[in-house]
């Protein structure tokens, strides 16, 4: 593998100019592909295998014409205290709302409320239902546009108007997202390097795997079924790990020349030693990502898949620009000292074009210079390092009962889907959500929707009145509507509306026991019935999302153990790292939990109203911080493996790990954790909730994890930690990742001796 990755980098650098042309192409052409491509199609919300989807594909099948998801809308009106919106002074506004709302585009009906009768029982609240002939997402601005138009002149009439419902909801606030992660990343990148071309080099990379990933997901789109709403996660992932890969392999491309190599044998180099781990670290992203299309929920799988292909992107590109640009500027990217000759004599004899020193034994053994050691042990990394290995308990026992008691309040986690509830009081939907909760009552704003398949009953009619009768006499139903019939009469959909809000623990149980209940309604009746709607899906995904973790865990964290077991030929190594990253993301939980469920610190974050967590957001976060996790493993213990392979004491390799990718895998949770946190900005509740778990589990991870947990475990474990059955030994294959290979490698010959094609290119390097 080193050997393989090294000639690549070698030969990246050579013909730079023929790979910078060749992945230019590739984007434009990808990007060409994506402008001429037929429009996307929608990101499935399908859900199969619960109660709740199979009801909506009933209705889809036996009312033809009007989809069980389509787009609405609910247009509420509120009378002045003392006042009521039934009162003649104010018929003429509403009169005037409903034409002008049933004008705008794609609207099928409007109804109206005093019609209708959808008025509170004192008067002071009503609703007009608007239906639209398009599902949600095909809404267009221009009817969204039309319908807040209609609102805002009705406001003139003196009632209080507000609109919610799928059909209003457009984007989210935009925050600043992906601008203040590429911000901190070139600040942290700037003093990581001390270079502008160094910290610019990474970005750039970043920027056009991205760009390639998106385009690829737009060109792809109508082929796949996949929307562009499939590259949010994409664009995250492909921002954090582009920096981070590229900064890895360019900090050791800096190494190699502070050795004294030239500029080709140094990108050669770094691209076998760190492009060896980039590999694999990728991998384990890899397999988190794709790892999410086991749970069986198409809009995750597409998700997973999108992300997991701008991680591959950025692995070829980590491998192959990055070194081609080296090429183009191999001295600026030095430290300044080196660059300028102040430093490394023999950078500076190689610019003169004298020969290159031999190329000296790889990491950590003999052959460093004794100031170049004593500079890099005054480094913050390696003086933490010291104190880990003289007091690896106190440090193991510290990070694990920090982890454990931030990870407590998880064992309280409730799933859900936040609806328009959890949006700030600043949005019309929200107002619309509590007025009508104020008007009706707090479960108006989640029906349960019942439907009855009456086609094996002996009298449909009589069917339904008696699973009607029975949904009122539930204990936690407060009314149900007239049943509504579809035109063979064979089936009919009921609203049964709960007396508790959409995201109560109350109204969980209410669906769970009219469930549990109806085997003797359809034994009496010879009709079957099911619950769903909005509430009763969301109560089954969070249901689906539960059971789905644990298996789900078992697969992704099994196939990464085996990699990682090939990687570090150790048993206990891959062990440790899993243990850790069940720590950094129990405490994750417990976070989330802590502020957005049980509202502790949540004003801080600007969340107004908490609720349950996202039901997906446990999955996409361990898919996501597991592969994450397991990149700064590869960095960090690689370095200390390697060491050890070079004969180092495991004790010793532990330090030498920290002084060589300490300060790389610091910046790199700092870079991550600003992409992530970007996405707080966002008005959204939802984004803010992703944002936050994803950056504070990456903070766990590196700075409690891989910084104290992981190097007190090697500390305590010495040679153990590399044990590995001898039988094991043979079985698993070799890849070398430490680049052991390229340390028995014949050294460089003197420039002198390199044909003089190769000359004249490193000459102009």
């Amino acid at each position: 593998m080193a050997t393989l990755l090294y000639r690549l980098g070698r030969g990246a650098f050579r013909r730079r100019r023929w790979v910078t042309l060749a992945w230019a192409a590739v984007v434009l052409g990808v990007v060409l592909g994506a402008m001429s491509a037929g429009e996307a199609g929608d990101d499935s919300d399908s859900m199969p295998g619960i109660e709740s989807q199979h009801a909506f594909d009933l209705i889809n099948e036996r009312f033809p014409g009007a989809e069980a998801e389509g787009a609405d809308a609910r247009i509420v009106l509120v009378a002045p205290d003392g006042r009521q919106v039934t009162a003649s002074e104010y018929r003429a506004a509403i009169d005037t709302l409903v034409a002008e709302v049933a004008d705008g585009p794609q609207v099928a009906a409007v109804s109206d409320p005093l019609d209708a009768a959808t008025v509170s029982q004192d008067g002071s609240t009503a609703y007009a239902t608007v239906t639209y002939e398009v599902t949600e997402d095909n809404v267009t601005d221009a009817g969204r546009a039309d319908l807040t138009a209609a609102v805002e002149r009705a406001r003139t009439s003196g009632l209080t108007v507000e609109a919610g419902g799928g059909a209003v909801a457009g984007e989210p606030p935009a925050g600043i997202g992906e601008f203040l992660g590429i911000g901190v990343a070139a600040v942290v990148l700037l003093i990581t390097f001390g270079s502008l071309a160094a910290a610019g080099l990474p970005l750039i990379t970043a920027v056009v795997g991205v760009a390639l990933t998106l385009a690829s997901i737009v060109a792809l789109g109508s082929a796949l079924g996949m929307s562009t709403a499939s590259g949010d996660l994409a664009m995250m992932i492909g921002i954090a790990v582009g920096v981070d890969y590229a900064l890895l392999v360019v900090s050791r491309y800096r190494e190699e020349r502070a050795e004294g190599h030239d500029a080709r044998e140094a990108a050669g180099l770094a691209v076998g030693t760190a492009g060896s781990a980039v590999v694999f670290a990728g991998l384990t992203v890899v397999i988190a990502l794709a790892g999410l299309s086991v749970i069986g929920v198409p809009s995750l799988t597409k998700m997973g898949l999108a992300a997991a292909g701008a991680v591959v992107i950025a692995v070829l590109i980590t491998l192959t620009l990055v070194p081609a640009l080296c090429g183009f500027w191999p001295d600026a990217l030095l430290a300044r000292r080196v660059g300028k000759g102040r430093s490394a004599p023999s950078a500076r004899r190689f610019r003169k074009g004298r020969s290159t020193p031999p190329a000296r034994r790889l990491r950590g053994g003999p052959g460093r210079g004794a100031a170049r050691r004593t500079r890099e042990a005054g480094a913050w990394s390696v003086r933490w390092a010291r104190f880990v290995q003289r007091r690896p308990v106190p440090v193991l026992l510290g990070s694990a009962v920090l982890l454990g008691a931030l990870a407590v309040p998880a064992l309280d986690l409730r799933l859900g889907m936040p609806g328009d509830e959890a949006k700030p009081t600043s949005t019309t939907e929200r107002r619309a959500y509590d007025a009508l909760a104020d008007g009706f009552g707090p479960g108006f704003n989640g029906p349960l929707t019942v439907v009855v398949d009456a086609r094996q009953a002996d009298d449909p009619r009589s069917a339904v009145a008696a699973v009607s009768d029975r949904l009122a006499a539930t204990a936690g139903v407060v009314s149900v509507a007239p049943p509504r019939f579809n035109a063979a009469k064979d089936t009919a959909v009921i609203q049964a509306v709960p007396a508790t809000a959409p995201t109560s623990e109350r109204t969980e149980e209410l669906v769970r026991t009219i469930r549990d209940e109806r085997h003797a309604t359809e034994s009496a009746t010879g009709a079957t019935f099911e619950v769903t709607g909005t509430t009763a899906l969301n109560i089954d995904v969070a249901r689906k999302m539960t059971d789905a973790l644990i298996p789900y865990l078992l697969v992704v964290v099994g196939l990464a153990f085996l990699l990682l077991l090939v990687v570090f030929r150790s048993v206990l190594v891959p062990l440790k790292a899993v243990l850790g990253f069940l720590l950094s993301v129990g405490a994750s939980f417990g976070a989330l939990v802590t502020i957005f469920q049980n509202g502790h610190g949540a004003g801080l974050l600007g969340v107004e109203e908490t609720g349950p967590v996202m039901s997906t957001m446990p999955l996409m976060l361990v898919g996501i911080v597991f592969g994450l996790a397991m990149d700064y493993q590869v960095f960090l213990v690689s370095r200390m493996r390697e060491a050890v392979v070079h004969g180092e004491r495991p004790a010793e390799a532990v330090v030498t790990g920290f002084r060589h990718s300490g300060r790389v895998v610091t910046a790199a949770a700092v870079i991550m954790t600003s992409v992530f946190a970007g996405f707080m900005t966002g008005g959204e509740t939802l984004l803010k909730m992703v944002g936050f778990g994803l950056a504070v589990a990456v903070l766990f991870d590196a700075f409690v994890v891989r910084m104290a947990f992981v190097p007190a475990v090697l500390v305590l474990l010495g040679e153990r930690a590399w044990w590995l059955p001898r039988r094991l030994d043979r079985l698993l294959p070799r890849v070398d990742v430490e680049g052991e290979a390229l340390g028995r490698r014949t050294p460089a010959p003197a420039l002198a001796a390199v044909p003089d094609t190769d000359r004249q290119d490193t000459v102009r390097a």
